[in-house]
């Protein structure tokens, strides 16, 4: 019988060789939206559908299932939360859920998901809903067909995309716990609307030349953690971060003049989740202890460089004055306190990536209600555009103006990432308790942030979080790292602290 060394070793390296195949892929759809000419479109399309389907020929060999089966079976791997079980554990679980998919399906929905990026781009730009409708019918078909070919033990269609994004998360459970959580915000921000101090939003809407934005938000990522020599910052559509392997970890985000925070923080939530790729364990590329464990763990980390971090009055005591020299013909007679007031405006917006940090929770939950209708039918796409506007005047009292403020804002139906949306709001739910953690066990952040150091909070991060890879599930994660499940509450403690603090309710 074989040593179980040389079994583990012969799952590493087939495990390897198909994420590799994928990490070929990553950087051809990295291209494809920040470089890619618009009529290599259609070859593009073929080359990452070809690509999807030889990695998913890879990762779903009989022999691997072998290795995966037998390697269970010993006892000699380790304790139960020890690397090698969790890698074996993790690997089978992704195993059986990849067999269930036909490779002719995984190659379809490839192709289909980058023409329905593609298509997005023109009819975003175009504000032509009809250009996409097609696509987005046809993606819907294939999704449907997957999320039926995977199952789920709850019933749910839906549940069985959810999987994919965050294991072991339901609709109904995160439907819970969304409902706590709007009962408590929305009186908030009607009491921030209803406040008789309110910032001078004019501040952030000045003139910031895009060159010096470009090259203060790449100063402040570098200073927060990221690393440069293995990553890059580029443009797209629709901001987005890739990490296609060890020391490759790409972010981009998309610049307005007369914007400032969108490109700006766009840039450290990118960093966000680039310093999570950053901080894998490298040994482990290609192995679940070298993944993350979860879109929405994923999401705390952006979530908290942006917001918990970069709109702190604590950041801006040491970022201001190179503010004000990066751009003095915006901030030359602004005072620091004003300006963190106008970065941390509270008001419904129709931009979800440019929402501010009490109502984009909001946004979340309108996208969580809508997208299980779209699978299951129930919601047909062709109808999406006034339902949106209708639902988006429920939770907001204010109707978009056009698709692309509208049900056209956001990449993820195009590329298929349906579940995917509400693991924005459980990130913020993370990010809030890990950060209530990190401040216990490394006394008060706010100092070190206004002394320009960030490197406590961010080796935290890497060794509590990061380098844990998918050890554990999100929710045990949650609680090995805070000591307990789970809960809005940390969330609303610090928005209710920081905004009536801000807006003196």
């Amino acid at each position: 019988m074989p040593e179980t060394s040389e079994l583990y070793n012969e799952m590493v390296r087939e495990l390897q060789a198909g994420k590799l195949l994928q990490s070929c892929g990553a950087v051809l759809e990295w291209d494809e939206r920040t470089k890619m000419p618009p009529g290599g479109a259609s070859h593009r399309a073929k080359q990452l559908s070809t690509l999807s389907g030889l990695a998913h020929e890879r990762l779903t060999a009989p022999r691997l299932g072998e290795l995966l089966q037998e390697l269970q079976s010993r006892d000699d791997l380790g304790d139960a939360d020890s690397p090698q079980v969790a890698n074996v554990r993790e690997a089978l679980r992704d195993y059986e859920r990849a067999t269930k998919l036909p490779r002719r399906l995984v190659e379809e929905l490839t192709e289909a998901e980058s023409a329905g990026q593609q298509n997005w781009v023109i009819a975003r730009k175009n504000e032509d809903y009809a250009h996409f409708l097609p696509f987005l019918e046809h993606i819907l078909k294939l999704k449907r067909e997957q999320a039926q070919a995977y199952g789920s033990e709850s019933g749910v269609l839906y549940d069985a995309l959810l999987e994919t994004y965050e294991p072991g998360g339901r609709q109904a459970e995160i439907q819970a716990a969304f409902s706590a959580l709007r009962d408590e915000l929305v009186p908030l921000v009607q009491s921030i609307r209803d406040a008789s101090k309110q910032p001078d939003e004019t501040i952030i809407t000045r003139s910031y030349p895009i060159e010096a934005q470009r090259r203060f938000g790449v100063d402040a990522a570098t200073k927060i953690g990221f690393r440069f020599e293995d990553g890059r910052l580029d443009e797209s559509a629709h901001p987005f971060c890739s990490g296609t392997g060890p020391g490759d970890c790409r972010l981009t985000t998309r610049y307005d003049e007369h914007h400032f925070p969108g490109a700006f923080f766009g840039t450290l939530h990118e960093a966000g989740h680039g310093m999570y790729e950053q901080g894998l364990d490298k040994a482990q590329f290609g192995l679940p202890m070298g993944e993350s464990v979860s879109l929405g763990i994923h999401e705390s980390q952006s979530r908290m460089w942006e917001n918990f971090v970069g709109r702190s009055p604590a950041f801006w005591n040491h970022f201001f004055e190179p503010a004000k020299l990066a751009f003095p013909e915006a901030l030359s007679n602004v005072g620091r306190d004003d300006f963190v007031f106008a970065i941390n405006d509270v008001r419904p917006s129709y931009i979800r990536v440019e929402a501010d940090e009490v109502t984009y929770n909001l946004h979340i939950m309108l996208r969580f209600e809508l997208e299980p209708a779209l699978l299951s039918g129930d919601l047909p796409p062709a109808d999406l555009p006034s339902v949106w506007d209708e639902t988006f005047e429920r939770f907001f009292g204010m109707r978009p103006r056009s698709v692309s403020e509208g049900c056209l804002q956001d990449i993820h139906w195009s590329a298929g990432l349906l579940g995917y949306f509400p693991t924005y709001a459980l990130g913020n739910m993370y990010a809030a308790q890990f950060f209530e953690s990190a401040t216990e066990q490394l006394g008060d952040l706010a100092p070190q942030f206004a002394n320009g150091e960030f490197t406590p909070l961010r080796e935290w991060l890497n060794r509590e979080i990061h380098q844990r890879g998918r050890q554990f599930p999100a929710p045990k994660l949650v609680e090995v790292v805070t000591g307990k499940p789970l809960s809005h509450e940390p969330l609303m403690r610090h928005l209710k602290t920081k905004y009536e603090a801000l807006y003196e309710l």
